[in-house]
């Protein structure tokens, strides 16, 4: 039977092989904050995805908040992303990278010296986080930033926008969800300030906007994307009663400054509150450029679903972890491989590669980029 989810798709000025997205998923194996080639072989084995959005990755010092999580502002780390984008675009790939800043979401000794932690306003997300060196920690409070900082945070994703470029992305997904320093700006627990940034509706959405306006005009909004988490509530992210309303004027501005797709996650199969039922219509209806859904997508007859309804594109994030081939398997009709959840953020027995690189095609082979599309 015919699939939706097979047949090439558009992307702004790109043609994707196919409606599938490999979601952005942070794996942790960026040692000193540095693309390495260990990277560059997970990314091209699942290089038969229509759009790959890399982990999560910072924009300065002061967004690696996680442990061994990679960067994009130096050139060492452009020259080692260059090799990853170039083995994906062999392969027939196209790929975004996600830029995330981490925010209040850290622990010093996962940053590198000098950097800091920093927030719209000096309160600390609850939970611990873990560190290389002391393993679990409590996460301490951040600094808020000043007034004047913010040209410069802003500055710093657009720096990094274009240094993407420079390393052969399609393009730059801002990751405004999830609990890091964008979406810090758009949750009142988070943001209490009191100033142009802080308060309405409109001032907490701000410094979102006029990072995506920023970084659109300096790379072309066909290559600058934004992932968002309406009732989402990961890193101690609690919701509040403007949630709807807040999402419905950011799709309408995003949609004003034309980015090229708008990516909407949904938490709920991880356990997070349900989304309401008529969030995504009323995204839908005010933003009409691209629309990426993510959540518990894991069949052939829910992606279609999506298509057939909001979606433009759909993402998978988890089963794309332990199925290198999970677009030839879904749509061959073959049994999905389980992940372990041990290895998602750290080495296993014999080291980085388990559970990262070593998880075998559907015949049991090691993973390879073939597909359908790709046949001789």
């Amino acid at each position: 039977m015919s699939s939706k989810a097979f047949e090439p798709a558009k992307l702004g000025n790109l043609t994707l092989t196919n409606h599938i997205v490999m979601a952005p998923m942070t794996r942790s194996r960026a040692l000193g904050n540095v693309p390495n080639e260990l990277m560059a072989e997970y990314y091209r084995q699942r290089a038969t995805a229509g759009l790959i959005i890399t982990e999560g990755v910072s924009p300065s010092a002061d967004g690696l908040g996680y442990a061994r999580i990679p960067g994009l502002f130096n050139q060492e780390q452009v020259t080692n992303w260059q090799r990853i984008t170039e083995t994906v675009h062999h392969h027939g790939g196209h790929i975004f990278v996600q830029l995330m800043h981490a925010g209040r979401v850290f622990h010093p000794l996962n940053l590198p010296e000098g950097a800091e932690g920093i927030a719209p306003s000096a309160v600390a997300a609850q939970g611990q986080m873990w560190t290389d060196q002391q393993q679990m920690q409590d996460q301490p409070t951040p600094r808020a930033l000043r007034s004047d900082e913010l040209a410069r945070v802003r500055d710093e994703y657009v720096q990094s926008a274009k240094l993407a470029l420079e390393a052969g992305f399609d393009g730059v997904e801002l990751h405004g969800a999830n609990g890091y320093l964008l979406e810090q700006f758009l949750n009142p627990a988070s943001n209490q300030r009191t100033d142009e940034y802080g308060g309405s509706v409109q001032n907490r959405a701000r410094f979102v906007l006029e990072v995506t306006k920023a970084v659109a005009d300096a790379i072309g909004k066909e290559r600058t994307g934004i992932r968002l988490s309406p009732w989402g509530v990961f890193n101690d992210q609690p919701n509040y009663p403007e949630i709807d309303e807040t999402y419905a004027y950011l799709a309408e501005e995003l949609q004003k400054i034309g980015v090229v797709y708008l990516h909407l996650v949904d938490h709920q199969s991880m356990g997070a509150p349900a989304v309401p039922a008529e969030v995504v219509p009323l995204i839908r209806s005010k933003f009409t450029n691209t629309l990426i859904l993510s959540g518990g997508y894991n069949t052939v007859a829910q992606i279609d679903a999506a298509l057939n309804s909001n979606a433009d594109l759909v993402a998978i994030g988890r089963p794309f972890i332990s199925n290198p081939d999970l677009v030839e398997r879904l749509e061959k009709g073959l049994p999905l491989a389980e992940s372990d959840p041990a290895t998602y953020y750290a080495p296993g027995p014999n080291g980085f590669a388990d559970g990262y690189t070593d998880y075998p095609a559907a015949d049991g082979q090691p993973a390879g980029t073939f597909s359908p599309s790709y046949e001789a």
